[in-house]
């Protein structure tokens, strides 16, 4: 088990379908005893109880600074360290350019973003008390290629500062032995997704894609699995596209 008795924290991960979810019950399955952290307490709560009873389920704001002080005391309490952060948490608006407001660019900047910065503040510490650590971000085809299918360009814009924030981190990082990675997913089938494309648009997606389907959340919990596991362990600041050959370049 890549994984095995490893503390892994992922955001965002109360959804059924979501990557979260995907990547949280892969990391279960590798031997990790998995913190999931989403707004939902009951949902959270409820997602770690099926991966089984040593998992926890925690809400927090991850853009909210003391919500994540919070949250990281009680994995802490619980567990006495952090051995991985897949900060995955984020929001996807669809809307053009001139029509963005202030209220939904801080939406969106504040979870992809900010909340990325937060969290990854919060158990720097630890990692750097264990000298050892992973951290894993979710970043999106769209930050590289300017603009996605269900996201607007401040969401472009904030999975392009997540990419920058992580390389960032993992120079600083480095001489701690903490490792900081990005993903960045091409279009992936999850409950943000589900029923919003019409036959022609998947149709016309899928010319564009070599590997001819869309993504599954599985897809890029493995490639987190690999971030976040020893099989990674030379890799930092590195960006993982997943996305079936959408962005080769």
């Amino acid at each position: 088990m890549l994984l095995k008795d490893k503390v892994a924290i992922v955001t965002g991960a109360a959804s059924p379908r979501g990557l979260g979810r995907s990547t949280a019950k892969l990391f279960a399955e590798n031997g990790a005893k998995v913190v999931i952290i989403d707004l939902n307490e009951e949902a959270s709560v409820l997602a770690a109880k099926e991966l089984g009873a040593e998992h926890l389920g925690l809400a927090a704001n991850v853009a909210d600074e003391k919500d994540v002080e919070r949250a990281i005391e009680q994995v802490i309490a619980k567990y006495g360290r952090v051995d991985v952060l897949v900060n995955n948490a984020g929001i996807s608006q669809p809307l053009k350019i001139m029509d963005i407001k202030r209220a939904n660019y801080d939406a969106v900047l504040d979870v992809s973003l900010r909340g990325t910065l937060l969290m990854s503040q919060a158990v720097i510490p630890f990692m750097r008390k264990q000298k050892s650590g992973s951290i894993v971000c979710i970043s999106s085809v769209s930050a590289q290629r300017g603009g996605g299918i269900f996201g607007g360009p401040h969401y472009s814009a904030a999975k392009a500062g997540v990419l920058g924030l992580a390389r960032a981190m993992a120079r600083e990082l480095g001489p701690d032995s903490i490792r900081v990675n990005c993903i960045a997913p091409g279009l992936i089938q999850t409950d943000i997704t589900a029923g919003k494309l019409s036959d022609e648009q998947r149709l016309n997606i899928l010319t564009g894609i070599p590997l001819n389907r869309l993504g599954d959340a599985i897809d890029v919990a493995r490639a987190a699995l690999f971030l976040a596991s020893d099989l990674s362990s030379y890799s930092t600041g590195i960006t993982l596209d997943v996305n079936g050959g959408m962005l080769i370049h």
